[in-house]
């Protein structure tokens, strides 16, 4: 068997893979623009906040 490096999205506020069934959701960082954020279903539910890693903007 041979692994395909399937990489899944990590989400921003928790740092659980996001799986490809799961209601996600991706964005671009609103300040920089840069960086591409990525949101759990429950994080997005809970309003559980994020962090840009590259300017540092704290988001709900």
């Amino acid at each position: 068997m041979s692994s395909t490096g399937l990489r899944l999205p990590i989400c921003s506020s928790c740092g659980k893979p996001i799986p490809p069934f799961e209601r996600g959701t991706s964005f671009r960082c609103p300040n920089c623009g840069e960086v591409v954020i990525w949101r759990c279903y429950k994080c997005r539910r809970l309003v559980n906040p994020y962090i840009c890693p590259k300017c540092g903007f704290k988001g709900p």
